[in-house]
């Protein structure tokens, strides 16, 4: 007997398998074999979802205490731009020029008699370090409110904002901040990359001067007392209430 080729027996399969199938209770319904296939829904390729442009993040901010505002002024003491507190700190470029304008990051190198840097600002960006800033907090402009966060986002990003947040200056806060700042000193007493550096105690002296005043500036001003809430039998008078009492008003009411 000759054997069907296997062409032939796939296809003799095939219409034996769909037969049987019509015979025992799986028979496609009429309608089903009636309509005509729906075409799917448009879909975004992958590729072209992931080359869309994402939004730009929202702007991270940090709380400015008087121990961080501190801290931030050391930094600009011991980068040479302090100023005495003025805002033309935000303008001075490596070398001691000034930048024309806030706009942007200047980028722009500038050579002495030993050292070539585009450092830039009140706490001496560098561009590269200035790009990885802007991206991760949101900011586009280069103004001294802008120049703060970016500082403290450096300060935590070293591991060093819960020891800015004790309010005391110590060697080992310094060392932290080193690899950032060249003029901090490391726990030998030198700068990381071998620059000019800061003394520990003109550090520490400036600091705790200017920590002092500031909270002395906190404690003067004077805040505008809040009208009282109406009416007072409402659960949103009861909570404010509460919120002034503190904590242990609050449990002792539960």
């Amino acid at each position: 007997m000759t054997l069907p080729s296997i062409r032939s027996r796939s296809a003799f399969t095939l219409s034996a398998g769909t037969a049987a199938l019509l015979l025992g209770g799986g028979a496609l319904a009429p309608a089903a074999q009636a309509q005509p296939l729906e075409p799917l829904p448009a879909q975004v390729h992958p590729h072209t979802a992931m080359a869309l442009p994402l939004p730009p993040p929202p702007p991270r901010i940090f709380a400015i205490t008087p121990e961080r505002r501190a801290l931030l002024n050391t930094i600009r003491y011991a980068e040479g731009t302090w100023a005495g507190g003025d805002d033309i700190g935000y303008r001075i470029m490596f070398g001691g020029g000034l930048m024309p304008s806030l706009e942007r990051h200047p980028d722009r190198v500038v050579r002495t008699a030993r050292y070539a840097s585009a450092a830039a600002g009140a706490y001496q960006f560098m561009p590269f370090t200035w790009n990885l800033v802007s991206r991760s907090l949101g900011f586009a402009e280069f103004g001294p409110q802008v120049q703060d966060q970016g500082a403290i986002f450096l300060i935590q990003r070293r591991g060093a904002l819960a020891l800015a947040d004790q309010g005391n200056f110590t060697p080992q806060l310094a060392a932290k901040l080193a690899p950032e700042w060249a003029s901090f000193p490391t726990l030998a007493g030198r700068s990381y990359y071998g620059q000019p550096v800061k003394r520990f105690h003109d550090l520490k002296r400036f600091y705790e001067d200017n920590l002092s005043m500031l909270r002395g500036q906190s404690t003067a001003v004077v805040t505008e007392a809040k009208p009282a809430c109406t009416p007072a039998s409402s659960l949103r008078c009861q909570l404010d209430n509460l919120e002034r009492l503190g904590p242990k008003a609050r449990t002792s009411s539960l």
